[in-house]
């Protein structure tokens, strides 16, 4: 698409119309935000997504407004995000991880022990049941949506078509598996809850779960708290908060394998910061600037979602000249605007150096960065996971690739699908510099 959008401008249309530049991203997500509000929901996806009931697909109006109100303010907000109890979740899942990473031995576990932190930290830390169930089910899903149904040729017929067809059966399968696990952790933390008889009272010691179960109880809110509705807001912290954050670390960890002057630099900062410490507190990385820096660069080159969200019009508007009907499903290619050397020196180079003095962030401003995305639809990044994972992962272990292979031979091909994983799974070796703390 960039190799198109050089041919034939920044704004082109497809049987979709693609933004490809920042200025036309900017047009698209902020000048126009509200007419480009709706999402372009394909049948499989509405099938895994509950019928488009979760925040991420569902259709622009009160209902949407509602379920990013009760996530933004009441789960997914920064008091939240940084509240004691959120964060020493968090940092007992980077320690869990990091231990089982040390038994394990390495190989392609890392993105599941990441998966598998980033979602018990949703629901209150620790083991829980069904985990492999649901991740399994989860990659299933994003390999699904990012295929083409039988439904989506012949919209007009819609889900009559779409029940005849493989896919859509796999979806509902998908579906229904992740749906039997949620449901089961509702369940199993409803009864913990009760054990301990201690209504938690929206106090520092909720997870995310609790937050949805005492909203749930004491009602109030402008659309009701069913299960359904639980399990469609579970499933978009589970998928977002996961997929995503484990694609980035995958390919932050892939360039660092590819650049052992980075890696080095890294460790270096992380391993003065802690001084011998033997576990990483979340209070140790506020300082680590060129760890935020290999981050950003990460983040630049492997934006977790390409192309965003696909978005719909809601009524016909002009995009530099441009008509634009209402209905029209618009992409933006924030993978090629996060290449564009036109704003980036050496773009596709891996170069953190490059964020140094540099404000430039991705919160959803800087159009000419966006991994993220920006307006109404802007995903909320789970930079928190993001930061100690990878800071536990650099101090406690120094990292070496298999069967003699050199640096330039680490694959740095994308794989299909809406989510851009890496083509192959990242084979590394953990070598124990630092013990964890196993208590």
């Amino acid at each position: 698409m960039r190799d198109l959008a050089a041919k034939h401008g920044p704004l082109m249309r497809l049987p979709a119309v693609v933004a490809s530049s920042p200025e036309c991203a900017e047009l698209v997500l902020k000048t126009h935000d509200l007419a480009f509000a709706d999402r372009y929901c394909s049948e499989t996806l509405r099938a895994i997504t509950f019928d488009a009931g979760d925040i991420a697909f569902a259709p622009y109006g009160e209902r949407w407004r509602q379920l990013r109100k009760i996530a933004v303010l009441e789960v997914l907000g920064a008091a939240r995000v940084r509240s004691p109890a959120s964060r020493r979740v968090r940092e007992d899942e980077a320690r869990r991880m990091v231990l089982e990473l040390a038994d394990a031995g390495g190989g392609s576990w890392m993105a599941r022990l990441v998966n598998d932190a980033v979602v018990s930290a949703s629901i209150g830390g620790g083991r829980w049941r069904g985990r492999e169930e649901f991740l399994e089910a989860l990659e299933e899903s994003v390999r699904l949506s990012s295929g083409m149904n039988v439904a989506d040729m012949f919209p007009s017929w819609g889900r009559v078509m779409g029940v005849l067809g493989t896919s859509m059966r796999r979806a509902l399968e998908t579906r229904r598996r992740m749906e039997r696990v949620i449901e089961q952790v509702i369940q199993e933390r409803k009864e913990l809850i009760m054990a301990a008889a201690a209504d938690t009272g929206g106090g520092e010691d909720e997870c995310s779960l609790d937050v949805l179960l005492r909203l749930q109880k004491e009602g109030g809110t402008a659309i009701p708290i069913t299960n359904e509705t639980m399990v469609a807001l579970l499933f978009d912290m589970f998928a977002g908060g996961t997929e995503t954050t484990a694609t980035a670390l995958n390919w932050t960890m892939a360039e660092l394998m590819r650049s052992p002057r980075v890696m080095e630099k890294a460790q270096a900062e992380v391993r003065q910061a802690l001084q011998g410490k033997n576990t990483v507190t979340e209070s140790d990385i506020v300082e680590l600037s060129y760890l935020k820096m290999v981050i950003k660069e990460a983040l630049r080159l492997h934006c977790p979602v390409p192309l965003l969200g696909p978005r719909k019009y809601r009524e016909t508007c002009q995009v530099i000249g441009y008509d634009i009907p209402k209905g029209t499903t618009v992409l933006v290619n924030v993978w090629a605007i996060c290449r564009d050397p036109k704003y980036w020196d050496e773009s596709e180079e891996f170069k953190p150096e490059r964020f140094e003095n540099n404000r430039i962030d991705f919160k959803g401003n800087d159009f000419e960065f966006l991994p993220f995305g920006a307006g109404r639809r802007m995903c909320s990044p789970n930079l928190a996971s993001m930061e100690i994972v990878l800071a536990s992962l650099l101090y406690h272990f120094d990292w070496k690739l298999p069967n003699g292979m050199e640096p330039k031979d680490v694959d740095m091909e994308d794989g299909p699908g809406i989510v851009s994983a890496k083509r192959t799974s990242l084979l590394v070796c953990p070598v124990t510099r630092i013990p964890p703390n196993n208590v």
